[in-house]
């Protein structure tokens, strides 16, 4: 099954975070997305302000949908995410499930150079 098609599941505090492994296995998933210690992240470029503001409206009613929320950062007409479970401290399959949904369900722009 695709990591968009899945769904984010409740982590517990105390979980224990994904491989190097298999988070590199799951980061081949995604689209622009780049493995950085305990987080994902990935830049997105817009014509402008407004653009880049809808698309981080799309992306949080995913994110409230999912129960699962990436750090989001704008800088005009450009919008930095990262994801990251905190409750366990580091990478969980939810990161890369809604790094894929923000990919496909939103038709996400490609990626900008970090």
């Amino acid at each position: 099954m695709k990591l968009a098609e899945r769904h984010c599941e409740p982590c517990t505090a105390g979980g224990k975070p994904l491989s190097q492994a298999e988070s590199l296995e799951l980061i081949r998933q995604t689209s622009g997305w780049v493995l950085k210690e305990n987080q994902i992240e990935r830049e997105f470029k817009f014509k402008n302000f407004r653009q880049a503001m809808d698309f981080v409206n799309e992306v949080a009613d995913i994110a409230e949908e999912q129960g699962h929320h990436p750090d989001i950062y704008i800088y005009y007409n450009r919008v930095r995410m990262t994801l990251s479970t905190h409750k366990i401290g580091g990478l969980s399959h939810n990161d890369f499930i809604l790094a894929a949904k923000i990919d496909e369900q939103v038709g996400a722009p490609q990626p900008a150079t970090l």
